[in-house]
């Protein structure tokens, strides 16, 4: 669904992205994990089709980001860490731009649903420059799952979110995968990641230094158990292979 190969992407003389290859398979929600600098926005961006690669191919649902980017922005939601709204719009009207861009009717009543998701349907007639940054966020993650996207890519999802929002934008992470979604899940809270994520890439300086499913990571350090976190996991992989 999702297919990164030998990405690679230079901001004038510096590297951000070096020869990255991975995929992520309808049904997979995959956390993209490392430092600041890692390259995982950079990553998420080129995905998206916002920023041409240097080097390399993105696919999504079989389509070339470059060359046939609307048929590959069709089939993908990005929601990224900073909603882009129009401030001047209502919720309702987001959604309506959305449904006309993306060529959803009906769309109402999948509106709908997902603003009782949300706890925005009392919401529906504010505008977005009336919106708490929470729930800025809240609209951007409806307007991203109104056209039912086969991919969808998430740049630090819970900020802003208080912890019922937290619980509903992951349990709708999850729904999205077993609905058969192809899932990018970038963020800083291992236990954000540890509580959805199926499969874990991790950064170093825009590379791969890790691929692979949770369980597969775990199996890398047999003396950590089973009863550790993710977060002391991660720590032990990134300390234990850093690369040059």
């Amino acid at each position: 669904m999702i297919e990164v190969k030998k990405l690679t992407k230079f901001y004038d003389d510096t590297l951000a992205v070096d020869d990255l290859s991975f995929e992520v398979e309808p049904g997979t929600i995959l956390g993209m994990v490392g430092q600041n600098g890692a390259g995982k926005t950079t990553t998420l961006r080129t995905i998206a089709g916002i920023l041409p690669p240097s080097n390399g191919q993105v696919l999504v649902a079989g389509h070339d980001v470059v060359t046939d980017s609307i048929s590959a922005k069709k089939a993908l939601a990005y929601i990224p860490d900073e909603p882009r709204l129009f401030d001047a719009l209502t919720v309702w009207e987001h959604l309506r731009f959305y449904a006309s861009a993306y060529q959803v009717d009906p769309w109402e009543d999948t509106a709908n649903n997902l603003l009782e998701q949300f706890e925005l349907i009392g919401k529906k007639d504010s505008t977005a420059g009336e919106l708490s940054r929470g729930m800025r966020q809240k609209v951007a993650i409806c307007c991203g799952f109104l056209f039912d996207p086969r991919a969808i890519l998430f740049d630090e999802p819970h900020t802003g979110l208080d912890p019922q929002g937290i619980r509903n934008m992951k349990d709708s992470i999850v729904e999205r995968a077993n609905q058969g979604a192809a899932v990018i899940v970038s963020s800083h809270l291992l236990s954000l990641i540890e509580g959805v994520c199926t499969h874990l890439i991790i950064l170093n300086k825009g590379q791969s230094q890790f691929c692979g499913s949770i369980e597969q990571l775990r199996e890398k350090h047999p003396g950590l158990g089973d009863d550790h976190s993710l977060e002391e996991v991660f720590f032990r992989e990134t300390s234990d292979s850093t690369l040059e």
